[in-house]
């Protein structure tokens, strides 16, 4: 990962964590019920989350108290605006940019000498049924905060008017109090420590829950999408719930999200963007059993990308360049179908979001259809960083060169 990290493409914009922060952390992880860690230094993101403790812990979602509880942590003004880099659903980033913009400044004010737990309460003890997932409407976004600091505040203020009553200012065992209570918590008379509970609607999302779930209720019919086969076979049994249930991997899916004017895909629009021509690169790489040349100068340079196109075998040749066959042969005659000559993995990689959904749908859509078909190196870094990181481990030095090129002049 050396070379992700040299181009800052790598758990990049983490906030490193030593000191007296690391016993504030802990604090906070005994608040939650979780055990502490061992480590004496590490980073978090926006929400708390550390890659290091996630190793240590053997559980990138070590922040849960299972699958429908998921908290965060801060001890840091620093996570204001940070990402979040594993979030358990996609609407995490969303409940982050809420919480800083609503109490940002009392978050700033807090965490100088303080930590902030926060749990996100869906009003869902536990998942018991895959369909549970619609129960996702509204999100409860609570503050705690450690060494019970707002009750040392009230309990200061008491302190202090009863130093004002009579003749108590004379009170040794009163002034003890006093001091003993400055020096552990400061002054704590005027600030404002006050973090009122918000709320989060919930609209299409996707949750890492029973092995990932797509949740599509802003359309037609609400559509749910399985990533684990075991969960889509079990969620399939139930007969209450009226919503369209898939695997991911299914065909029918993508004729679905079509229908419901949800995707689309014009082949001849599509070969005209950048994104066909990372993908049929892609496609030509994968098909290439041995290379004289790096990677990246095949897929840089035409004539070495014409070179190497003309070595593979017929079948391998036409599947590469089996968009541009198609688009020749129905000029000719419409007697040719998709899926005559271009594979259905390829053909579900081209779709794209409807143009008429809003951002954060055309986002989640991209996500849906990465997670379908990853043939997009640039999307499964911007749509699932996690599955990037595990892919990119097993491509080689020359294809990795070329990947941080084109997500580095992204990203520039």
């Amino acid at each position: 990962m050396q070379k992700l990290k040299d181009a800052n493409l790598y758990n990049n914009e983490l906030i490193p964590i030593s000191g007296k922060l690391v016993e504030r952390y802990n604090e906070c992880l005994i608040k939650l019920g979780f055990t502490p860690t061992k480590l004496t230094s590490f980073h978090i993101d926006g929400m708390g989350w550390s890659p290091e403790i996630a190793i240590e812990k053997d559980n990138s979602a070590y922040l849960n108290n299972g699958e429908a509880n998921l908290h965060g942590i801060l001890i840091s003004p620093l996570q204001h605006r940070k990402p979040v880099f594993e979030p358990f659903h996609t609407f995490d980033r969303d409940m982050m940019q809420d919480v800083f913009r609503i109490h940002g400044d009392k978050i700033k004010d807090i965490t100088r000498d303080c930590a902030i737990c926060i749990d996100f309460d869906q009003f869902i003890d536990a998942f018991y049924e895959p369909l549970d997932v619609l129960k996702y409407k509204t999100v409860d976004i609570s503050f705690h905060l450690i060494n019970d600091l707002e009750n040392k505040q009230k309990e200061q203020r008491r302190l202090i008017e009863t130093f004002k009553e009579g003749h108590h200012f004379i009170d040794e065992k009163l002034h003890a109090k006093l001091l003993e209570s400055a020096n552990t918590y400061g002054d704590l008379r005027d600030r404002d420590l006050s973090l009122h509970s918000l709320t989060f609607t919930t609209e299409s999302f996707f949750t890492k829950a029973f092995g990932g779930v797509y949740v599509l209720r802003d359309f037609i019919t609400p559509i749910i999408v399985f990533k684990d086969l075991n969960w889509y076979k079990e969620a399939i049994k139930d007969t209450l719930h009226d919503v369209l249930i898939f695997h991911m991997q299914q065909p029918e899916l993508i004729e679905k999200l079509t229908d419901h004017t949800i995707i689309s895909c014009d082949l001849e629009k599509v070969t005209q963007d950048e994104r066909y021509d990372r993908i049929k690169k892609f496609e030509l790489i994968s098909a290439i059993k041995e290379a004289s040349h790096a990677k990246k100068d095949i897929l840089n340079d035409p004539l070495l990308f014409k070179s190497y196109l003309n070595k593979l075998d017929i079948e391998s040749r036409k599947h590469v360049m089996s968009v541009e066959l198609y688009l020749e042969k129905i000029e000719i005659s419409n007697q040719y179908k998709i899926a005559d000559l271009i594979k259905d993995d390829l053909y579900f990689a081209l779709h794209e979001p409807h143009s008429s959904l809003t951002v954060n749908q055309k986002d989640l859509i991209w996500k849906l259809l990465t997670d379908i078909s990853p043939k997009d190196v640039l999307h499964l870094y911007w749509y699932d960083k996690a599955q990037f990181y595990k892919t990119y481990a097993t491509w080689d030095d020359g294809f990795k060169d070329w990947v941080i090129e084109i997500i580095s002049n992204k990203i520039a």
